[in-house]
């Protein structure tokens, strides 16, 4: 509980699930450059990190990595990151600005659940999928931008982001789940691509 700050040599490919789960007193977190991927839960409910450095080698964002860590304020994830985990930035309160590398595939269920302060957000156009409530509560969110790569947005995506004024759903987009944009009190225009066969049940 004493830790205060984590640097991960070059050496280190792997960091395990749970490595530093509840170490309350860490700040800032240093990943060396030949990390491949970030265990399940490693960062949980580390309340007082504020700062995080990833090298470009990560490729995989566990479920939970970061989730709870309250102070953080922003988040890079390198281009070299396929795959965001479920839950991976859940409940991080304070975080107002996220940039997606462009290789991501996949936003993992619940990826940013209730980021309060999120306003807004770039996905970039290798993104095929974004999870069931991924960005669920972001309720600062006025702008999104879902790029044509994607072809499916889960239930609950952008369920209560109460500041969202303007959607547009590209041409690529077959499947929006139940209730993805539900709650999203600021809604004043929606535009759906031809692609769209079924609006599902509290879609909006």
């Amino acid at each position: 509980s004493s830790l205060t700050s984590v640097t991960i040599p070059n050496s280190v490919t792997h960091i395990g699930d749970f490595a530093f789960r509840e170490c309350k007193g860490i700040t800032s977190v240093s990943i060396g450059g030949n990390t491949k991927s970030i265990g399940s839960a490693a960062f949980l409910n580390c309340p007082y990190l504020t700062s995080v450095s990833i090298g470009n080698s990560v490729t995989e964002i566990g479920n939970e990595a970061f989730r709870g860590c309250k102070s953080l304020t922003s988040v890079i994830i390198p281009n070299s990151v396929i795959s965001i985990g479920n839950y991976a930035y859940a409940g991080c309160s304070k975080l107002t600005s996220v940039s997606v590398g462009n290789s991501v595939t996949s936003i993992g269920g619940d990826a940013f659940y209730q980021c309060s302060s999120l306003k807004s957000l770039t996905i970039p156009n290798s993104v095929t999928s974004i999870g069931e409530s991924a960005f669920y509560g972001c309720s600062r969110l006025t702008s999104v931008t879902i790029p044509n790569s994607v072809t499916a947005i889960g239930e609950y995506a952008f369920c209560d982001c109460d500041s969202l004024a303007s959607i547009t759903i590209p041409n690529s987009v077959t499947s929006i789940g139940i209730a993805a944009f539900s709650g999203c009190s600021n809604l004043t225009s929606v535009t759906i691509g031809n692609g769209v066969a079924t609006i599902e049940d509290a879609t909006f």
